[in-house]
């Protein structure tokens, strides 16, 4: 298990953390051991240097999982820039957006991809070059002392409301986000990490990032069904696979050979609570398999996790505070929430993000000082996040302040209404909104994909909820769908939905 050192560092030694000869990433092409991946740092690195960028400038890469984007987040920082990573289902508008409010001076990407944007989607002074003119073998520069507090990169969050925003990661929270994950889940060198989430999402960076402190292998894959990870665990022996919950529904619907299944060791899951069903489903898919259900934000990184031990137990909570993490429960007033008492989340320590780049408005609302009980004082997060901690320190997702219906004077979690959706299995996924309602201030309606017949799942979904839910928390309208749409990290796109829903 990683050493859980507190001291920070630029977060391109990673390429140390490994033996030499130990192989750091594993892809269709082949091995790189972490010597080559050194190499292939340093290389990239002096290429960037090449291009007359200045220290602090910001470097965008728009990519599927090449090797050119896995290497980036270090080369970039050993360059002395600061790195962008752009989604890639990301489409031209998107893209314009955030090259423009990065103020990105240098954009890596792929001809065709470059070839789909438009006359003004590139800013003045960025530069649009290709991957497969940048090197990975060459002259490099070598690591020199960098400040752990400087900017390393800017992650664009999915914009539940506006346009995304960048949030500003320095080197120290990192750095301290990789060995936290690492450490708590005990990965090994002989840990072969599946690399499914987007790069550009915190904790699909942190895939990389978390399994190289440990001296693991990355396997990276752009997977377009189920079919294709079963293939992958199955061809590379991977022994990890992060996820979010619409991937797990989908990997719990596949076939899985019995053989393969077992190859699984850690499921870790983030961008979304698992329901209880969901867990029952995952414990008894993989049994062999470690399951850690957690909580973050990317203005935080991550917050909680719940031990392996504890799911089957305790299948609904977030766990407890990850290490380097401090995690409270805080009422309107800024005072500690006793057990049992909702609050709001807020986290405070090292891994707190710097901010919003280039927005300090929306930064004052979301970063405030720590609550004066704080061990680490400083500034802290304030997720928006309603969660009740009980009498043995585990924490409970109750809802986002700004999603809780409220419907004839009751505050009603939409968590807790798609959970009680899904429990009997006459869906496949659900999103339960607010909306208005002359006579309720707001009506719930609830937006699935049904398994079979909508008609009969909606009459056999009623009948179970007139029993299982008390009167004001029945749906009052379904809407039925085919699929439900995702934003660009996977998570099912609650913001697009209600504005569809609204509109």
């Amino acid at each position: 298990m990683v050493e859980l050192d507190p001291t920070p560092y630029p977060i391109d030694v990673l390429t140390q953390r490994g033996a030499p000869d130990a192989v750091a990433l594993e892809d269709r092409a082949g091995t790189w051991t972490y010597a080559e991946l050194e190499a292939a740092v340093a290389a990239l690195a002096h290429w960037l240097r090449g291009h007359g960028l200045v220290a602090g400038e910001r470097v965008a890469t728009w990519l599927p999982k090449t090797r050119h984007a896995c290497v980036m987040p270090l080369a970039a920082a050993r360059g002395g820039f600061v790195h962008v990573p752009v989604n890639p289902v990301l489409k031209r508008a998107q893209v314009a957006h955030i090259l423009a409010d990065s103020g990105a001076q240098l954009l890596l990407t792929q001809s065709a991809r470059a070839g789909t944007l438009e006359e003004g989607d590139v800013p003045g002074g960025c530069s649009v070059v290709f991957d497969a003119d940048a090197p990975l073998l060459g002259e490099g520069l070598a690591y020199s002392e960098r400040d752990p507090d400087g900017l390393a990169a800017i992650l664009y969050t999915s914009g539940s409301t506006g346009r995304p925003k960048g949030v500003m990661l320095s080197h120290a929270n990192m750095w301290l986000g990789a060995i936290s994950v690492a450490h708590y889940l005990k990965v090994t060198p002989e840990d072969r990490v599946l690399g499914v989430l987007p790069l550009s999402f915190d904790y699909g960076q942190n895939q990389l990032l978390s399994t190289w402190a440990a001296g693991g292998r990355v396997i990276p894959l752009d997977y377009l069904t189920a079919r294709d990870v079963i293939k992958a665990v199955d061809r590379h022996d991977a022994t990890t696979i992060a996820g979010v919950p619409p991937l797990w529904t989908q990997l719990l619907e596949a076939e899985w050979p019995e053989p393969v299944a077992a190859k699984i060791r850690r499921l870790t899951n983030s961008g979304g609570a698992l329901t209880v069903g969901m867990v029952r489903g995952l414990r008894t898919r993989f049994p062999g398999a470690d399951l850690y259900p957690m909580y973050g934000l990317t203005e935080a990184f991550r917050s909680t996790y719940l031990d392996p031990s504890l799911v089957d137990a305790h299948p609904e909570s977030m766990g407890r505070a990850i290490p380097f993490a401090e995690i409270m429960v805080v009422r309107a007033d800024g005072t500690r929430a006793d057990p049992g008492e909702a609050g709001e989340l807020v986290h405070a320590g090292p891994l707190v993000a710097q901010g919003y780049w280039q927005d300090a408005e929306r930064t004052a609302l979301r970063f405030k000082p720590a609550p004066a009980e704080s061990a680490y004082g400083g500034m802290a997060v304030f997720s928006g996040d309603t969660v009740v901690e009980g009498p043995d320190g585990l924490l409970r997702f109750v809802g986002r302040d700004d999603e809780m219906i409220k419907s004839s004077g009751n505050r009603i979690s939409p968590t807790e209404v798609e959970e009680a959706v899904l429990a009997g299995g006459e869906v496949r996924e659900a999103v339960a909104l607010g909306v208005p309602d002359a006579r309720l201030g707001q009506a719930i309606l609830v937006i699935a994909v049904a398994r079979g017949e909508a008609e009969q799942a909606e009459a056999n979904l009623r009948a179970r909820l007139k029993r299982d839910l008390p009167a004001f928390m029945q749906p009052s309208r379904y809407v039925w769908r085919d699929a439900l749409p995702r934003n660009a990290n996977g998570k099912l796109d609650r913001s697009g939905l209600k504005a569809e829903i609204l509109a």
